[in-house]
Parts: structure tokens; sequence; C-alpha cells
């Protein structure tokens, strides 16, 4: 699921918590549709391109988005599946920027047109996040799942750039690809993209028959401080998803260059955190099912029994992943837990357990040292 984020905050660090000790919603992603035109191998929502029944109305989405608009102005996803399939699309995008919501859509690019792009710059839509797996057509149409996928991928970017519409490039990491990353990054400058951000992957959906596409703990490690180190060195927003251990590995770095860590030097890697599940960020299904993210098939409620501002301050899911001392195994010995916190969503899909150790983390705490030490 691609997250086009904001491209910062100007002035200063995101809000702060509510009075009542709740994390300020900064970024929100609605399945507008299950619906998609492709059929990806990692799809966590093994998408179809067929009709979904029950997905939320206009009249709800509109609700919805009005609720989000008491919460702060959130950044809105538009997500799928491929929203562009949705038929009002338009009307909601307009809606929810008429709310001063930020509205972003992430599209596979297939659809994306001339005609199509001005209509989401004139609705309001303020980036566009466009996947690219391989560098090539052949990588990359194998991923997708459909022969042209790479090439109509390539001109809905130039559809988005005669709009200036500006858009970022995400790329799921995998085991096929991890050779190729570095390529694939040069391949978003020379493209125009203002981001690249890199997903590493989580074997949910039809990505379960991709296990074998994993990479290991060290290639994980290995991949992100590659990625750390790109930092400055490319005309590109960097970031990292479903890797919480980046931002372990940046305060690393830092610790043993003397580098000051903050905001004016790291921008948001300094003052966000890894796994931002029900911390400040939510997923909201296509039938309205809120959860911490597209990959952790939990509940926390839904919109149509409950307005979404309720269910962010009182899910109890919410609470507990929002508290780091309930983290267990290596997790919660980890002096870096409330930073990191480790991918629930990977956690769960290999125990069952949300606040298990993270399956894919290299990293020895001292104190889990000291415990086996014993």
């Amino acid at each position: 699921m691609p997250h086009p984020h904001a491209k910062g905050h100007p002035g200063g660090p995101p809000p702060g918590p509510d009075a009542d000790g709740t994390p300020a919603l900064r970024l929100v992603a609605w399945e507008t549709t299950r619906r998609c035109n492709l059929s990806c191998l990692h799809c966590r929502a093994g998408a179809e391109d067929e009709f979904y029944p029950d997905e939320l109305s206009t009249a709800e989405g509109e609700a919805f988005l009005d609720d989000l608009a008491t919460m702060g102005k959130p950044i809105v996803i538009m997500t799928g599946g491929e929203p562009l399939l949705r038929e009002d699309i338009l009307h909601l995008a307009r809606y929810g920027h008429g709310l001063g919501l930020r509205m972003v859509m992430a599209v596979n690019g297939t659809l994306l047109t001339p005609e199509i792009a001005h209509q989401l710059k004139q609705a309001g839509i303020q980036r566009l996040s466009i996947s690219i797996d391989g560098p090539d057509a052949a990588s990359h149409d194998q991923f997708r799942g459909q022969e042209g996928a790479y090439q109509g991928a390539l001109e809905g970017m130039k559809a988005a750039t005669g709009e200036g519409l500006e858009f970022q490039i995400n790329t799921t990491v995998t085991r096929g690809n991890l050779p190729q990353v570095e390529e694939i990054q040069e391949t978003a400058v020379e493209l125009g993209a203002v981001a690249h951000h890199i997903f590493l992957l989580v074997p949910t959906g039809r990505g379960r028959a991709l296990t074998g596409e994993i990479i290991s703990a060290q290639e994980y490690e290995d991949v992100l401080n590659w990625f750390c180190d790109k930092r400055g060195q490319v005309p590109l927003e960097l970031k990292a998803t479903c890797a919480p251990h980046y931002y372990r590995i940046i305060r690393q770095r830092a610790k043993e260059t003397g580098e000051k860590l903050s905001f004016e030097t790291h921008g948001l890697d300094a003052v966000t955190r890894g796994c931002l599940g029900g911390q400040g960020f939510a997923f909201v299904s296509h039938v309205g099912q809120v959860q911490p993210c597209g990959y952790l098939e939990l509940s926390a409620g839904n919109v149509r029994e409950k307005p979404f501002s309720a269910i962010w301050r009182e899910s109890q899911l919410f609470k507990e992943l929002r508290d780091p001392d309930l983290l267990k195994g290596k997790c919660g010995l980890c002096e870096y837990r409330r930073v990191c916190g480790g991918c629930r969503a990977r956690a769960y899909e290999v125990s069952g357990d949300h606040l298990a150790e993270e399956p894919l983390c290299m990293y020895q705490p001292p104190r889990a040292q000291k415990q086996q030490g014993s």
C-alpha cells in the first residue's frame, strides 16, 4: 500500500499528543476501493479487477472526512486497490480539500492520463505516489502482474509532471530487486520524482506466497544503512516504511559520529518513530474497518458504528500499541523500543501476537544479551 507522505512540517516538528495523552493523528490511509486493474504479487488485499460490495458510500466518505477535519487536519492518503476506479473519487478528493485536509493519492499510474492528472490537480490532490519495483519493464511488469504496467507508470508520471502535480516513487524491497534498488533510485531522480520511499515486504494477502522473497535480517540492515547513506546525496526526500529499524540505525550512527540528531538536521526522521500504527497513523478499509495499518488486519473499530475520532482515542488495540513497555521478547528489552517498536504487522504474521518481537531484526539489545548470559 503506497503512502505519499507530507513533504515535512515547515516551522517545526509535528504536533504533540492531546491533553489525555492520545497522540496526534498525522496520517490516515483510506482504502477508497479494493478494486484494482493490476494483480501485484505482493498485494496485501489480494485485490482483483471486480466490484467489491459494501464500500463506504459517498455520504459515508464525506462524514468520515468531516470527522478527520476535527482532528488537526491530518494528511489523507486515498489509496486502494486503484482509487481511480472509484467513480466519485474526484468528488471525495475535492470535498476533503475543501475541509482543509491535505489530500494525496496512491495510484499505479496506468490509468493516469493528462486529462485525469488535470482533474486531480483541480480537485486538490497535492501529491501522487506511483510504485516502481524494478528498473525496467520486464522486472516491474512481472512483479505487478501485467505486461505494460511499467510503461503505463512512466506515462502516468509524465502526465503528472505536465500538470505540475508532484509525485513520489515507492519501491517494495524484495530479494529479487534488492541488487537493483540503487538503480531504481537513480531512475526516480531521472523521472523527476520528489521522493523515494522504500517499503520492506510484509507477507500479507497475496504477499504470503512471497515468503521466499523476504530479505534476511542482515540484508535488511544493509539496505537501511545504504538508504541512510543516501540522505543529502540525491535530490529526493527519502523515507523508509515498514522498516522501523531505520530509526534505530540513524540514532546509532549519530551516536557513533557525535552528530546532533534534531528536526533541523534530520527532519522528520529525528522526531518520528518506526511503527506508527495507532500512534500517528491508521488505516481505514473499503468497508470502514479501522486498523493500525493495512498490513495488520486487526480491527480497532468501524467508522460505520463509531466516529473515527472516538476510535482513535478509545480503541484498546491502539492503546496497547502506544505503550512500548508492552512489547515482548527482545523488542521489550530494547533501548530503542520507543523510536523503533518493530514492525507489528510482521510480528503478528509470524507469531499471531501483535506485541511479539520483530522477527527480522538482528540487533541484540544489551539487556537481552545479559538475560541470555545469565
